[in-house]
């Protein structure tokens, strides 16, 4: 487990505060329950800008700060404790990840500094069927005059609906399934011959589906080099990965939190459930379990700050393991709960639908136990 700095306990606390004033779980209910389609509160995002968190892993001479993805990582186990729905995750970590890694310096002047401010909102498009396999992309891009014509689909892109920039992974060379020919585009949202179908999901966040027809960019919008995009995309999905696996930790603690205070307080037979030896095994096993994909958590994040070489592996053993917790958190919440527990009046319901969408993306735990594995020469 990490030892933190004074500043990024600091960020922690900041950010604990704010989400339970701010963005308690019943301003997700109530943003659910308005059918908002764009999955987010505009309101809430804006605050996440000026208090400094869009731009916690962009350099200074681009407006951020430079904090680091652990720091971010902390800020998102706290709004996963909320469920707040907002684009930090996508926004300034996962796009953000693949301008700092692949951009030029062009494009880094042109974007970063707009999410570092909070004054955009951007996506990663890769996935286009119903499981992560960035491999097998098909989205084809075409030379044609100074620039690119995209024409294919592309999938369950997290805020593809609201997004202002684009992040598109197209295959520009080989075939799906090669991770050679992949090249990175930045696309923005209004491009002409860009269509986007807003999804209604179990955990009511903002998805869409994304559909290129003779979508034209400029040579500029290449991300890197053209046909050398896979190392640039593998990198920036290790930290979405761990970023996500941070947002689980935090949903997955705080639904062990609330069960836990219901053992405490829920009576049966005279006494509080919690007494009884078989909820306390559960109880201690969830806990368990937590301080272990904490530990996951945090290693990734840090070897990612650190450019360790096993930061790849790192993240899908974050990945993975966050997903097992967060499945057992929320279905132990549900259970643990008795009747109430399925019923929509409980925040019961709220984390398991999250846990559940969360889980499958940028790929679930048996595909990252397998990414694990063969990462390390098995």
């Amino acid at each position: 487990m990490a030892i933190l700095t004074e500043e990024q306990t600091m960020l922690r606390d900041a950010a604990r505060d704010w989400v339970q004033a701010r963005s308690p779980v019943g301003a997700f209910r109530k943003l659910r329950d308005s059918g908002d389609g764009a999955g987010y509160d505009p309101a809430l995002w804006r605050e996440m800008g000026e208090m400094g968190w869009t731009g916690v892993i962009v350099p200074e001479a681009h407006g951020g700060s430079e904090f680091g993805y652990l720091g971010l990582g902390l800020v998102l186990e706290e709004t996963g404790r909320t469920l707040t729905a907002s684009p930090l995750l996508s926004t300034a970590l996962t796009a953000a990840s693949a301008l700092l890694i692949g951009g030029s310096e062009a494009q880094k002047e042109e974007w970063l500094s707009q999410i570092a401010a909070g004054a955009i909102v951007a996506a990663l498009a890769v996935d286009e069927h119903a499981h992560h396999a960035p491999e097998k992309t098909a989205l084809t891009a075409v030379k044609s005059g100074r620039g690119w014509t995209l024409n294919g689909g592309k999938a369950f892109v997290p805020e593809g609906g609201a997004a202002d920039l684009i992040v598109v992974a197209a295959r520009t060379a080989g075939q799906p399934g090669d991770a050679d020919g992949l090249t990175l585009f930045l696309v923005q949202g209004d491009a002409d011959g860009l269509t986007r179908t807003a999804l209604k999901t179990a955990d009511s966040r903002g998805y869409a589906n994304l559909t290129f027809k003779d979508v034209t960019v400029a040579e500029t919008a290449v991300l890197g080099e053209a046909g050398g995009g896979w190392p640039i995309l593998e990198e920036t999905l290790d930290r979405a990965r761990a970023g996500l696996a941070a947002e689980m930790l935090g949903t997955a603690a705080q639904a062990f939190d609330v069960t836990l205070d219901y053992l405490k307080t829920r009576t049966q037979f005279g006494q509080a459930i919690g007494t009884f030896q078989a909820l306390q095994h559960r109880a201690a096993k969830l806990y368990t379990e937590l301080e272990l994909t904490r530990s996951c958590v945090e290693a990734a994040l840090e070897a990612i700050d650190n450019g360790s070489a096993d930061a790849g592996a790192l993240a899908s053993l974050a990945k993975a393991k966050a997903g097992e917790t967060l499945h057992l958190a929320s279905n132990e919440m549900v259970q643990m709960h008795g009747g109430v527990g399925m019923t929509d009046a409980h925040d019961a319901g709220l984390y398991l639908k999250r846990a559940r969408a969360a889980e499958a993306i940028y790929g679930g735990a048996s595909y990252h136990r397998d990414r694990y594995a063969r990462l390390l020469g098995f």
